[in-house]
């Protein structure tokens, strides 16, 4: 059983159905509700994910013996920073390992682009999310942006390619 991950245009079929799981989740958690499908389909609407491309950012989509289970994207904000956005992993694939991938290597991708540093926010009970960050060196950091689903920032200072 192995993880494969790379590149993947944020629209393609897999890509697109772990964006709508990832939406689900974060916003069923926070409603402490089922979203329905339309607020899904609201939610992903103009949602920016078209900039998730070189050379504003990246989207990656991970596999687990070829079973689309994780995503995530990153979003160069200037010319030294990357945005950490969209990182999900399905609920049955957690625990093996792919969270640490996926952020090594969309990591790697920032550094490619050009950033030096990678910032991302969240909310507060998002647990498990806070929990990743921290285990790979994210920070606290203060606010760089605000927004009704934003709690809290972290940042990372990324190491240069050897």
């Amino acid at each position: 059983m192995t993880w494969h991950l790379a590149p993947e245009p944020f629209d393609t079929q897999d890509a697109t159905s772990l964006r709508r799981d990832y939406y689900d989740e974060v916003a069923s958690r926070y409603w402490k509700r089922p979203a329905t499908r339309e607020e899904i389909d609201q939610g992903l609407a103009d949602d920016g994910a078209e900039l998730l491309t070189p050379p504003t950012g990246q989207f990656v989509v991970g596999r687990f013996d070829g079973e689309a289970a994780a995503c995530g994207g990153l979003l160069m904000l200037d010319s030294g920073r990357a945005e950490l956005t969209r990182v999900y992993l399905r609920p049955s694939f957690r625990g093996r390992k792919g969270a640490d991938l996926l952020l090594e290597l969309l990591e790697s991708e920032a550094r490619l682009l050009g950033a030096t540093q990678m910032v991302l926010n969240t909310r507060l009970d998002l647990v498990e999310a806070r929990s990743l960050y921290a285990r790979h060196g994210y920070d606290e950091i203060p606010a760089y942006c605000t927004g009704p689903y934003i709690e809290i920032w972290y940042g990372k200072e990324l190491d240069r390619p050897d």
